[in-house]
């Protein structure tokens, strides 16, 4: 842990029958809110999925509250930052944990087999395994596993027909499927099993307890891993990489980016300029125009 880092980030999910999302998110709310805790927890009757931050100390004890609270264990991605890299608290009752719109898909009851970080490399170098990223092309541009196939996808729901565009590569290989924390993966393993592919392989704590745990000491992933915060990509050690974000679009954008013509602080990059009309560039100036206000008086501006 850096020496200068004084906030935890704590990233979990998990699979199980809830019958009271309702009471679960109150519980956590009361919990978070006297401890100052910031991110995103969504909620729903096939699990919980989150990433949030606290002061340094406050990390064991919501890991305690929660498996106590749920009567469950869970896999604990944790990493440390100089601030927290949200600007709120936000715990949402949904349909799903993570979207993919398949109803009957039911990751509780069975899904591919987890590969732990330091096996992974030598399973994706087998030519018998083809290794899927199932994120978004926002955040698989910027960085990926080598010789993965990429679903290229703008979203996750997309994902299913994307498959079964190309399913016919992976007929008779082993499939590895990759993800930033394990929770789309662990989704769309179940959503290939449905469809009756077998050997099916998932990353276990996704590309963030890769890192942290193998430092990616044989080059196998190239680039940074996209987080869906402030710090908008991580290198190899967890720490800030190399990107800002596109306020616009959403997308990472690096320096040369930023040096283009094409890009325009807060209002578009080279990648969504021709994609947003007019009358969204003015939304996106005057949006731009609060938070300079904001950050004047001293207010945290939310649209930041």
């Amino acid at each position: 842990m850096h020496k200068a880092n004084s906030f935890e980030i704590i990233s979990f999910y998990k699979f199980i029958n809830l019958s009271n999302p309702k009471q679960l998110k109150n519980k956590l709310l009361n919990f978070l809110e006297v401890r100052k805790f910031r991110g995103t927890i969504i909620i729903a009757s096939e699990g919980l999925n989150g990433t949030i931050s606290c002061k340094i100390g406050n990390g064991e004890k919501f890991i305690s509250f929660l498996e106590k609270t749920t009567k469950q264990k869970f896999v604990i991605k944790l990493h440390y930052h100089i601030s927290h890299p949200f600007l709120r608290l936000k715990v949402k009752i949904k349909e799903e944990i993570i979207k993919l719109g398949k109803n009957s898909i039911s990751p509780v009851n069975k899904t591919g087999a987890f590969i732990d970080a330091k096996k992974w490399d030598d399973l994706i170098s087998d030519p018998e395994v083809i290794s899927i990223d199932t994120r978004n092309v926002y955040e698989s541009e910027i960085g990926t596993f080598k010789n993965s196939l990429r679903s290229n996808t703008k979203n996750f729901t997309e994902f299913p027909k994307w498959f079964n565009k190309n399913k016919e590569l992976m007929k008779n290989k082993k499939i590895a499927m990759f993800c930033t924390g394990g929770v789309r993966c662990e989704k769309a393993s179940a959503y290939l099993i449905q469809q009756g592919f077998n050997n099916v392989f998932q990353l276990n704590g996704g590309i963030i307890s890769y890192l942290k745990e193998t430092k990616n000491k044989n080059k196998k992933w190239i680039g940074e891993c996209f987080v869906f915060d402030e710090r908008v990509a991580l290198d190899d050690n967890l720490y800030k990489g190399k990107y800002d974000q596109c306020y616009a679009c959403g997308s990472a954008i690096n320096e040369i980016q930023k040096k283009s013509s094409s890009y325009k602080m807060g209002v578009y990059c080279p990648k969504c300029k021709r994609l947003t009309s007019n009358k969204q560039k003015r939304g996106f100036e005057e949006r731009k125009k609060q938070i300079f206000l904001a950050k004047k008086k001293g207010i945290t501006h939310l649209g930041n």
